[in-house]
């Protein structure tokens, strides 16, 4: 079967991306990449910084326009895709409002849509719910820690009920326990939801525990250098053996 006839599946073709310099030169950021994620899997996207992990990430999202190569989702072009809010993105920062409530930067997503406000109002507490945060719907962000923060971030890109979530290092601010908290709540949602996630690190140990399949990019300009498929059960534990091996196979890569 086509996985990209499924909804929740991206299809990348051939892409390269090319940025003007300061000097007015061509600087190519991405060369040639071609990938696949099947729907409601968990794809990493892994690379040393400056390989253009962040780029590809905003290709696949429509936010940027590759020079060559096409992205397909659930089958259709990227340029004929006309459903974009079933595809959610977490930046790297959680960008919330701070004048607004946790329970009104989630609905705050949800503005755009013409929504009446007693639905958006239920949908975002049932999203910070989802993310264990209902009793915080009242408070701001600077009563908020960190790790809640981020689960604010999560709540407002699940609000839409996407079928594609990308991801952007989201969790790379955090302390390690929080960062595995958040691990954890991740993949129990994409389970319960039945979501496709595309997410970027630099963290290794972070793309074996979350990830069923690595791509590992080489730079400069991006380029695949290995797809790894991660066969581990989960829930996974950096300190076993066999995820330790996989963890050290990644790190020969970068």
């Amino acid at each position: 079967m086509d996985v990209t006839a499924v909804a929740g599946a991206i299809e990348v073709r051939g892409i390269s991306k090319w940025f003007t310099g300061n000097d007015g030169s061509a600087l190519q950021v991405l060369d040639n990449i071609s990938l696949e994620v099947p729907a409601h899997s968990v794809l990493a996207i892994l690379g040393a910084s400056g390989c253009g992990k962040s780029t590809l990430l905003n290709v696949i999202s429509g936010l940027v326009t590759p020079e060559r190569g096409d992205i397909r989702i659930n089958g259709v072009a990227a340029r004929d895709f006309d459903d974009w809010r079933s595809v959610s993105y977490m930046f790297q920062e959680d960008r919330l409002l701070p004048w607004r409530t946790a329970l009104r930067n989630v609905e705050f997503a949800l503005e755009a849509g013409g929504m009446p406000g007693s639905e958006r109002m239920s949908r975002a507490r049932e999203a910070l719910k989802l993310v264990g945060l209902e009793a915080f719907a009242d408070a701001f962000p600077y009563q908020l820690s960190g790790g809640m923060r981020s689960r604010v971030a999560l709540a407002r890109s699940l609000v839409l009920e996407p079928c594609i979530l990308l991801m952007d290092e989201p969790f790379s601010r955090l302390d390690a326990l929080t960062r595995a908290q958040m691990h954890e709540e991740l993949l129990r949602i994409q389970q319960l939801k039945k979501m496709t996630i595309v997410f970027v690190t630099h963290d290794v140990e972070e793309a074996v525990v979350l990830a069923d399949r690595v791509v590992v990019l080489a730079p400069r300009p991006g380029r695949v250098r290995e797809q790894v498929s991660i066969d581990l059960r989960r829930p996974r534990d950096t300190t076993e053996p066999a995820t330790a091996q996989q963890a050290h196979y990644l790190k020969s890569l970068i």
